[in-house]
């Protein structure tokens, strides 16, 4: 078991405004095969900057991991410090995809936001990140998005 983990294996204490130190890495012991990993968070909740009103998403992170993996109960608390954050849906997938590519330095990433209808709109913002060997891939998902 890895020994410097932050959350896992402890008293979880739940952090609600944004706070990027809760997530942890462990090594990935089949780093030499391309796979992905999805990651599935149904109840996300973050507030709007300007009305300060919840709302409500469910987000897809899906990535191919190279020497690293996101351990899932810091993932699930960093998830959750965004509760009373206030930011807008754009901004939500970009900041988590730039932390995650920061403590993953993954081989492949996207995160997709898909935002619950708020004044008869919904938003479903997708970004995406590859290393040199993944940016044909990359831009060929990009492109293929509705």
């Amino acid at each position: 078991m890895e020994n410097n983990l932050k959350s896992l294996g402890h008293q979880t204490d739940y952090a609600f405004d944004y706070d990027p130190t809760l997530l942890d890495a462990i090594d990935n012991k089949n780093s030499a095969r391309n796979y992905f990993v999805k990651l599935n968070c149904e109840e996300f909740t973050c507030v709007c900057p300007i009305t300060r009103q919840p709302d409500y998403a469910r987000l897809e992170i899906n990535y191919i991991p190279d020497r690293k993996l996101v351990e899932s109960k810091s993932l699930k608390l960093y998830l959750t410090s965004f509760r009373n954050h206030g930011t807008f849906h754009e901004d939500v997938v970009n900041t988590i995809a730039d932390d995650l590519i920061k403590l993953l330095e993954p081989r492949y990433l996207e995160i997709i936001g898909h935002f619950a209808v708020r004044g008869g709109i919904s938003i479903e913002p997708f970004v995406n990140y590859a290393n040199a060997d993944f940016q044909s891939m990359a831009q060929k998902r990009l492109e293929g998005r509705d």
